[in-house]
């Protein structure tokens, strides 16, 4: 049964509450739903007929929000892309979605390299009144169905290649009603946006917003002071952050006490530490620590907001939710360590254009993660380690397999093997080892130059280390986790 689109929905119901908070103005809900409704009808003149997502490659502003709902007002799933990767990232991941129509900015210079794969292409005004034309008649999105892809959002296994995500309106409500079942109601107050909106912490925001009706005042990119000052200011109620967020918030705020309206702060995007956590609790700020992923809709775990004590509670999985730690072919029993398998309505439908990985991810139901943690006799989950591999730097993740395949295209790369390394700041750091090429002479700022302009900067190793052998299995596979173990430069 369809429904009707949640941001017409809460026009109708809220029309005069406030719905975007930036620095350039507020907006209400009614005011957000008209630019909307316009940015949707010129979607839908430009685009063709079809099912493939419609890519959205604009920073994390206001406009990135009204183009978002205009899109799924044109009856659309979006594809937000990272605006930090380079052209040929980007152009690998519009490829493989099948993308035939892309917004951006109009003076982003990337947009003109990025005709090649993309028929169409909208330089999007700034949304409003004079800059486009109003809606005339029904438009296709004004009423979903919640099993329709609502967003595509590209995540990546340990191989490196970038998979799409499908996460549907139903995966999304599902996933907001389950966060406000555990985190009070709080969720539908205020949020400080200062997440990347195309990560799915950050767009989970925005939707929450226009189901539950609060506000969000939006930062269109960390920046420590901002943030600081938004929280003083009195009225924000729930943050989401990542450790290094959280690291530089505390140390900037140098032991002053989290404001009394703070009620969520939702940790997330990387392993805390326990020292970490502490410190914020002790200052006040009430810390939610979470697990999840991309594919499931954001959170899986997560604790519950602190009640007084300087303690966190534990880390349970979210209701309607379910969690399994897989060794071998069978349950691990309590406090035995295996593979964290999900299963529930927030866990993605499939990867896009690709069957293959989606039967390999998604079994009998059950989402398998690739993490590995192990269960309390009490349901709490603890997690080891996040994917294999994966490195997670300054809340981004980072796969080596990408970062090592960049390498060995340098002609004095004969063997690259790259690693995260704990960083105090970062939460790690990328470090990459690599045999040269025999007679080749070594030199990282040649190295980090060739994978300038090939790959975002967080995702560039931050050092290079020289060394005379990989570590390697008998079959040959490259041992990441001996990595630091092998020292280097020679």
């Amino acid at each position: 049964m369809k429904r009707p689109h949640w941001l017409l929905r809460r026009a109708v119901e809220t029309p005069d509450a406030p719905a975007l908070e930036t620095e350039s103005g507020t907006w209400t809900f009614a005011e957000l739903a008209g630019l909307a409704r316009r940015a949707a009808a010129r979607v839908a003149a430009i685009a063709r007929p079809g099912d493939a997502p419609i890519a959205l490659l604009l920073p994390g502003g206001a406009d990135f929000v009204v183009w978002l709902h205009g899109v799924s007002l044109a009856g659309r799933a979006v594809l937000p892309l990272n605006t930090r990767l380079t052209v040929p990232e980007l152009s690998s991941q519009l490829v493989d979605a099948r993308v035939d129509c892309l917004l951006g900015e109009p003076d982003d210079p990337r947009l003109g390299e990025l005709a090649r794969q993309v028929p169409r292409l909208l330089a999007c005004p700034a949304p409003s009144a004079a800059t486009l034309p109003a809606a005339a008649g029904k438009l296709p999105g004004e009423q979903f169905d919640p099993a329709a892809t609502m967003a595509v959002l590209f995540t990546s296994g340990t191989s490196g290649r970038a998979k799409g995500a499908c996460l549907s309106w139903g995966n999304f409500e599902a996933s907001a009603l389950a966060a406000a079942r555990r985190l009070g109601p709080c969720v539908g107050g205020r949020w400080l946006a200062c997440m990347p909106l195309y990560h799915v912490g950050g767009l989970s925001i925005l939707l929450r917003s226009v189901l539950f009706g609060g506000p969000v005042r939006l930062q269109a990119r960390f920046d420590v002071a901002a943030v600081s000052d938004a929280l003083d200011a009195g009225d924000i109620e729930a943050l989401s952050l990542v450790p290094t967020m959280l690291s530089r918030l505390l140390t900037h705020r140098a032991g002053r006490p989290a404001p009394a309206s703070l009620c969520v702060l939702l940790l997330g995007g990387a392993a805390a530490a326990p020292e970490l956590v502490s410190r914020a609790l002790a200052a006040g700020f009430p810390v939610c620590p979470t697990y999840g992923l991309t594919e499931t809709t954001s959170q899986v775990a997560t604790a519950a907001p602190p009640s007084g004590a300087a303690t966190t509670s534990p880390m349970l999985p979210l209701p309607g939710i379910d969690v399994r730690i897989i060794a071998g072919e069978r349950d691990a029993d309590a406090g035995l360590s295996g593979e964290i398998a999900v299963r529930g309505a927030v866990v993605m439908q499939r990867y896009l254009n690709d069957p293959v990985a989606t039967a390999r991810a998604i079994r009998d139901g059950w989402l398998l993660t690739g993490d590995l943690g192990y269960l309390e006799a009490n349901g709490a989950l603890h997690v080891l380690d996040r994917r294999i591999d994966l490195v997670v730097s300054g809340g981004e993740n980072v796969y080596p397999a990408e970062v090592e395949a960049i390498l060995l295209e340098h002609p004095a790369v004969a063997e690259a093997g790259v690693a995260g390394i704990p960083d105090a700041d970062l939460g790690a750091r990328v470090v990459a080892w690599i045999v040269t090429t025999p007679g080749a002479v070594s030199d990282a700022a040649a190295l980090q130059d060739f994978c300038r302009g090939r790959l975002a900067g967080y995702k560039l190793p931050r050092e290079f280390r020289f060394v005379d052998a990989l570590p390697r299995t008998g079959g040959g596979k490259l041992q990441r986790r001996l990595l630091a173990r092998t020292g280097g430069n020679r």
